[in-house]
């Protein structure tokens, strides 16, 4: 059966944008359905993605975080090509992809469920915010220590002054979360990393939340602070907002190869090289 199949490149990368151009033309030839689009046009993709079967991007991590939220309220599965520097969350190189991204479009494959986390900024009136990596609350512009007061299902954790506090999935583990000292979870667990960044005279201990667990976070500064979502949407907040964090209802839909390597031992080997 025929696919409509969605090609989001990383427009900063040339590779990236003469690898869409070459595999439109090659699953046109197979008689799917492509459309193409940069990953940071997220409206004209969101346009696009009705009725898509599969969303490939051609990028680094951040290309499928982008992609990641395109697809998940869609239930479309991602597949991503590396073209980056980690690509902790991507399946395939990019000298392969001409080669082995039909199969997929094929059926080829199986599909890991992700975690998801839902922010929402209390009393704002804002919308919800979904995040695959990480929500973080962190200080502003300025080098100023914020106050976050820290609760989990209503009960007081810390109240922690600090640079930032995470709250990241089991994929976001290996994000900004493992940089600062934070365990690393297997991709496929539901739980969440609560975590401070640089606390000053509060606790620095990571903690595992179980999956279903609400944490909530007020913030206390007299300057700037921003909400985080991914790296890629920030929010501004002001003194005494509060931001609610939870696990998605939704999960997204990572296409995988049916011998995929070994998460542990690919792990082992990006931390060992550095990339």
């Amino acid at each position: 059966m025929k696919k409509r199949v969605g090609v989001l490149f990383q427009p900063r990368i040339e590779a990236a944008r003469d690898l869409s151009g070459r595999l439109e033309s090659e699953l046109h030839d197979l008689g799917n359905s492509v459309w193409v689009c940069s990953a940071w046009d997220a409206d004209k993709a969101a346009e696009l993605s009705d009725g898509t079967d599969l969303l490939i991007c051609l990028g680094g991590d951040g290309t499928v975080l982008r992609a990641a939220r395109i697809a998940c309220p869609r239930g479309i599965p991602v597949l991503g090509v590396n073209l980056g520097r980690v690509g902790f969350m991507t399946e395939l190189r990019a000298d392969e992809a001409l080669s082995r991204v039909p199969d997929f479009v094929r059926g080829e494959g199986h599909v890991e469920e992700r975690a998801a986390l839902q922010a929402e900024v209390l009393h704002a009136g804002s919308p919800a915010l979904h995040a695959l990596n990480d929500v973080v609350v962190a200080r502003g512009e300025r080098c100023r220590l914020i106050s976050v007061k820290a609760s989990v299902d209503g009960e007081p954790v810390a109240t922690h002054r600090c640079d930032a506090v995470i709250v990241a999935t089991a994929t976001g583990s290996t994000g900004y979360s493992l940089a600062v000292g934070g365990p690393v979870l297997h991709p496929l667990s539901r739980d969440m990393l609560l975590q401070p960044v640089a606390p000053h005279l509060s606790p620095d201990i990571p903690l595992v939340l179980p999956p279903d667990s609400i944490v909530e976070l007020e913030i206390g500064t007299k300057h700037h602070a921003t909400l985080s979502v991914d790296g890629q949407i920030e929010v501004p907040l002001s003194d005494g907002e509060v931001v609610e964090v939870r696990r998605s209802p939704q999960l997204v839909k990572m296409l995988r190869a049916k011998h995929s390597s070994s998460f542990y031992g690919t792990l082992m080997k990006k931390l060992a090289k550095g990339d």
